[in-house]
């Protein structure tokens, strides 16, 4: 079984590296089929020029910007069976394919699986209110499984899904630019198969959106976004800030 890495790049000269670094690491842990993509999303920094000073790293321009249009680029691309979604801030902790392949393995009618964020450069009490956010929301998803099978908890920059499955679905809806696009592409999964949340698939990510905006009122209107997704099948807001640009990146 072979994973296709695809990551949205836009302006992150400055993450990027250590996010393919960590991935090279990761496949070099295990006897692993992988190949890495970069969608270098409408960048004006070097964020091309650095991820192909990096072995085995190919990339793709995609010059229309939003995540799912770099999402969508890299998919038609990809060969994986496999295709994992993480973004240019993260970095792939140790045991990370372990725990994707064993899940895949062990359910063939598992078509989607996402796991928490840890944010790697917030202070100690922020991370754990992050991860408790994410905590509660896993509550509400094991729940909302349990009444109703449904359940779509879903982080894009921490996620795999099964290629067959994704291109049943059509792959990434590229109408929306940045909220509740994970939840929508679990959702449409969830029509094909089983969509998982794990607490035992964590990622490693940057917390400057947090920063940027604060831990409560983002995750507030994550969570806003989330259920007007579940509820009406449209996202509640698109607005939010662009914290990648070249003097900030």
């Amino acid at each position: 079984m072979k994973i296709s890495f695809i990551i949205p790049a836009y302006n992150e000269e400055s993450d990027i590296a250590k996010c393919l670094e960590s991935i090279r690491s990761e496949i070099a842990r295990g006897p692993y089929d992988a190949e890495t993509i970069v969608c270098n999303n409408a960048s004006t920094d070097r964020t091309r020029e650095v991820a192909l000073s990096h072995a085995g790293v190919r990339v793709v321009d995609e010059p229309e910007k939003g995540p799912n249009h770099a999402r969508q680029a890299g998919f038609k691309v990809s060969t994986g069976d496999l295709i994992a979604n993480i973004d240019a801030d993260s970095i792939v902790p140790e045991g990370w394919l372990k725990t994707v392949f064993a899940e895949f393995e062990r359910d063939s009618k598992l078509v989607g699986l996402s796991g928490p964020y840890v944010y790697y450069d917030l202070s100690p009490f922020s991370r754990g209110l992050a991860y408790a956010f994410q905590a509660v929301g896993w509550g509400m998803n094991s729940l909302e499984h349990f009444i109703s099978g449904g359940g779509s908890m879903f982080l894009g920059g921490n996620s795999v899904m099964r290629r067959e499955a994704l291109g049943k679905i059509g792959g990434y809806d590229t109408t929306i630019s940045f909220y509740g696009d994970d939840v929508d592409t679990a959702l449409r999964l969830h029509t094909v198969g089983d969509v998982r949340f794990t607490l035992r698939l964590p990622m490693y990510s940057s917390g400057r959106r947090l920063k940027r905006e604060g831990i409560i009122r983002t995750n507030v209107k994550y969570f806003f976004n989330h259920l007007w997704k579940m509820a009406t099948g449209n996202t509640f807001s698109q607005g939010h800030t662009d914290i990648r640009t070249p003097a900030s990146s």
